[in-house]
């Protein structure tokens, strides 16, 4: 689910015919260890292809039509190894509809300075034809990420890395289909939202689906799958003595098997990556889904509580661009707050729905009653998540546009135990702290459903909302609110003014 398999990046040098064979034979060499580099290089998670060297508008059109029809093709990146006149990309970059990032790099770290001649300088170029490269980009008004370094640099790798990421994001959200069972809770503003609006601006498909299909599903799921999901509970987790083999409550371990079991098979069967339920609407299932969603979240799966479609396709991009990276990334919810002295932390929670992949340990296998609902008690896997930096991410609705709000975090270990808490937790330290990083969400307009990743750094989603043209609130070790408000203001007014809103 979380693959980056079938996901390549494309990779080109622009140049010009006046050089002659001679020098662009070297730039075609030079470009190519470039390719090879970038993808070999551990901070860049997807393959690159060599697109050799462009030369001429047909060619650069060629090349950007081509990224565009090519499904494999998350983003195309461009370096000017020589001087590359830009009115020959006016065609090609106002055709490409890829993530475009431009690399500013030259194929030498240092200067041989007693080498030094005008055929060095013919050659190397990229000081010269990156600067004509990005007055033509900025003139059209194209969004791209622009990295500057040299290509062997890590700190340019790593950006390069964000991008990818990123980018794969964003091939994501383009063909995601979140599946809603049931319908938003009822009389809850922020997590409704303009799906249609969604579709247009970010590509992600959302429909609803009625109780009765997912019903059946779970009713036919077989005795075989149950099984197997009720041993892979018993292996993976610490299991309470009355849901064990034996256990007075058996059966509801089950009943949450067979949950599970028809939840998947209508995921899969559909090809939805990202869904939604809620506790105010689940037609004939017995339990609220609780270990179900945990573990299907865990599996790369998107989801949102309560109907919250917006909140289930963020996690489902976040866990793309997350894959292979150490640590975790959950749906997550500000739940209640340490207001005491030396504290300024946040208590995240949900009733169930919080993902494995956070926990600091094996997480334990419960089942409590929930108190809402009016369901049978639901088993569902408590735990507290593992201490380091982390974000918290939101996408918000603002009625005319898009606004992607983050917090920067630092989970940390709560130095109580909270044994009357039968639900999965994470404490964290909110930067630069909690009153100003709690008003600053509050002026943004900020959720109560969000993601928490350790994965992922706040350069991915800035990179995620230039590729995708919304907006994009930090809430960090450097933020003042005063500075965030006139932040706020000028952003409603640019968007005003740029007709995204």
């Amino acid at each position: 689910m979380t693959a980056l398999d079938g996901r390549e990046l494309w990779f080109a040098a622009g140049a010009q015919e006046l050089y002659g064979p001679g020098v662009l034979g070297t730039v075609a060499e030079h470009t190519r260890e470039l390719a090879a580099a970038l993808g070999a290089a551990a901070e860049v998670p997807l393959p690159v292809r060599d697109c050799g060297v462009v030369v001429s508008p047909d060619s650069i059109r060629r090349l950007c039509l081509a990224a565009n029809a090519d499904d494999a093709c998350v983003g195309l990146v461009l370096w000017m190894h020589t001087f590359s006149p830009a009115k020959m990309w006016i065609a090609g970059l106002s055709a490409l509809r890829k993530p475009l990032l431009h690399l500013h790099t030259q194929f030498n770290r240092e200067l041989p300075w007693a080498e030094i001649d005008m055929e060095f300088m013919n050659l190397n170029q990229s000081a010269h034809g990156d600067r004509e490269f990005a007055s033509l980009a900025t003139r059209l008004g194209l969004r791209r990420k622009t990295v500057v370094g040299h290509w062997t640099d890590p700190a340019v790798l790593r950006r390069v890395g964000c991008w990818a990421r990123a980018a794969c994001g964003w091939d994501e959200l383009r063909h995601l289909s979140v599946a809603r069972f049931g319908d938003n809770m009822r009389e809850v503003a922020v997590t409704e939202g303009d799906k249609v609006e969604a579709q247009i601006r970010l590509g992600v498909a959302v429909n609803g689906y009625g109780l009765g299909g997912l019903g059946r599903s779970v009713r036919d799921a077989s005795d075989r799958d149950v099984d197997a999901l009720v041993r892979d509970y018993d292996e993976l987790y610490e299991v309470t003595r009355e849901l064990r083999e034996g256990g007075d409550r058996r059966s509801e371990l089950r009943e949450a098997a067979r949950i599970e079991a028809g939840l998947r098979s209508v995921l899969a069967t559909g090809g939805f990556r990202a869904f939604t339920d809620t506790f105010e609407d689940l037609g004939d299932l017995r339990q609220l889904p609780g270990i179900a969603v945990q573990r299907l979240m865990a599996d790369g799966y998107g989801f949102g509580a309560e109907g919250d479609w917006k909140t289930a396709a963020l996690l489902r991009a976040a866990k793309v661009m997350a894959a292979g990276l150490p640590g975790g990334t959950s749906f997550m919810e500000d739940y209640t707050y340490d207001f005491a002295p030396g504290g300024g932390r946040v208590l995240g929670a949900h009733m169930l729905e919080i993902c494995p992949s956070i926990a600091a340990g094996r997480p334990s296998c419960e089942i409590h009653p929930l108190s809402i609902g009016g369901r049978d008690d639901p088993v569902r896997l408590v735990f507290t998540a593992r201490p380091g930096p982390a974000v918290n991410v939101a996408l918000v609705d603002l009625g005319n546009r898009f606004r992607l709000l983050v917090n920067e975090v630092d989970v940390v270990d709560p130095e109580h135990a909270l044994p009357k808490l039968p639900v999965a937790r994470a404490l964290w330290r909110p930067r630069p702290d909690l009153p100003t990083a709690a008003e600053a969400w509050l002026v943004a307009g900020g959720p109560h459903h969000t993601v928490l990743s350790s994965q992922l750094e706040t350069e991915v989603f800035a990179d995620l909302s230039e590729i995708a043209g919304i907006e994009l609130v930090v809430i960090d070790a450097e933020t003042r609110l005063r500075d965030l408000t006139y932040e706020l203001r000028c952003g409603h007014a640019f968007h005003r003014f740029a007709g995204t809103q």
